[in-house]
C-alpha cells in the first residue's frame, strides 16, 4: 500500500457520503424559522441565557437571527417569594434541523447547565422551550406545537413581540393581540441588561 492510498485526503468518497451532503445542501437551501424561549431563575442568570444562545449557535444546522431584550419575571405557579425571579428572553434562529432534532438539542444545551427537572415549576438553572417552528401545528405529545401555553404566557409573549411585532403564533393569531390579552403584569424588561447576538 502506496503512501497516497493511505492519505485520508485522496480516499475515495463513499456514495452514501455524498448523497448525506447533497440531501443537506437541498435542506440549507429552504431553513425553517423557529422561536425559542428562555428562561433561567438560579445561578448566574443572565450568563446562562447567553451561553444558552451560544450554544444554540455552535449548533449544525442552526443560526441565531434575532435576540430580544431581558425580561424580570416571576416564577409561574407557585407562591410568591417561593423562588428567585426569572430572567426570560426569546431568540429567533433559522434551522436546517427537523422538530424534533432542534428539541433534542435544546434539551442537550439544557443538560449542559445542568438543568435540573425535580419538580413541576420548579426553579431551573435553565429552560429551553420551542414556541414555533414555521407553521407546524402538532400534537404530539413529545413536542407538541406550538407550545402548547406560549398564548398565556407574558414572559413569551411580550420578549418575541420586541424582535418580531408581526409575529403570528400558529393556530392562534397575532402575538400583539393576544400580549393584549394576557397583560403584563409581573413581566419586566431590564434595559440594563443585554443579551448578544452571536458573532
Amino acid at each position: 500500500m502506496n503512501s497516497t492510498q493511505s492519505d485520508p485526503t485522496v480516499q475515495p468518497v463513499p456514495a452514501s457520503v455524498t448523497e448525506q451532503v447533497d440531501a443537506a445542501d437541498i435542506t440549507l437551501s429552504n431553513p425553517k424559522r423557529a422561536v425559542i424561549s428562555l428562561g433561567a431563575n438560579l445561578g448566574n442568570r443572565l450568563e446562562t441565557l447567553q451561553g444558552a444562545i451560544d450554544a444554540l449557535e455552535d449548533t449544525p444546522g442552526v443560526r441565531v437571527k434575532a435576540v430580544s431584550p431581558v425580561y424580570e419575571t416571576e416564577p409561574w405557579g407557585v407562591d410568591p417569594g417561593s423562588q428567585p425571579s426569572y430572567f426570560n428572553a426569546v431568540v429567533v434562529v433559522k434551522t436546517t434541523l427537523p422538530p424534533a432534532s432542534l428539541l433534542e438539542r435544546a434539551h442537550a444545551v439544557e443538560e449542559a447547565f445542568a438543568r435540573i427537572r425535580d419538580e413541576r415549576w420548579g426553579p431551573r438553572t435553565l429552560d429551553v422551550d420551542i414556541v414555533a417552528y414555521a407553521d407546524v401545528v402538532s400534537d404530539d405529545p413529545v413536542l407538541t406545537l406550538p407550545h402548547p401555553r406560549a398564548r398565556e404566557r407574558a414572559f413569551v409573549l411580550a420578549p418575541w413581540h420586541d424582535v418580531d411585532p408581526g409575529a403570528q403564533l400558529p393556530g392562534s393569531g397575532a402575538i400583539a393581540d393576544l400580549l393584549t390579552g394576557v397583560g403584563r403584569e409581573g413581566v419586566v424588561v431590564r434595559p440594563d441588561l443585554e443579551l448578544r447576538l452571536p458573532e
